[in-house]
């Protein structure tokens, strides 16, 4: 069994937390939800800003939970091909879907270069935030998505697992321990 690099762990490690605290923004957006029903059904009160703010937490829990569900390579699949295939074309097809998760990251990032520096001044019609602090938990997620799909096509060139340091521990029956 190969070591971790501490490099690899290090990201591993920091997406993994994208993960807590996007559960974190999922109850945050859950109380918010309540509020905002109970405030209209009892008090005849709509918030704004509750649904901007549940908006928030939603795109923040989407995009930091994403480059650790892509380290661990547990995104929507379909492994059929893959599964029915030899060792080699595995791997293969594995650098394949990294390779485009790395271009769709690096879409990503060349889009929020050209969004943020005309829309990011502009303010949230609720909350009154500027946009680039609204979209800062996407551009996050999408700078962590960007490196962990160049390590894990790094990895896969240097013939080492690329989902290695993402892999939580589980017990015999699936769990984590």
């Amino acid at each position: 069994m190969q070591s971790t690099v501490p490099g690899r762990a290090f990201l591993a490690r920091l997406v993994s937390f994208g993960i807590t605290l996007g559960m974190g923004l999922l109850a945050l957006m859950a109380a918010l939800i309540v509020v905002q029903v109970g405030a209209r059904n009892f008090l005849d009160l709509g918030l704004p800003w509750a649904d901007e703010l549940a908006r928030f937490a939603g795109i923040g829990l989407v995009f930091l939970s994403v480059p650790c569900l892509a380290g661990r390579q547990v995104m929507v699949a379909v492994t059929m091909l893959p599964d029915a295939c030899g060792p080699i074309a595995r791997r293969w097809m594995i650098l394949a879907g990294d390779l485009a998760t790395l271009v769709f990251a690096g879409l990503m990032l060349w889009s929020f270069a050209q969004f943020l520096p005309r829309a990011g001044k502009f303010l949230t019609p609720a909350m009154g935030l500027p946009n680039w602090v609204y979209y800062s938990l996407a551009l996050t997620g999408s700078v962590f998505l960007c490196a962990v799909a160049l390590t894990r096509v790094a990895d896969a060139l240097r013939g080492r697992d690329p989902s290695a340091p993402y892999l939580d521990p589980r017990d015999e029956t699936g769990h984590p321990i």
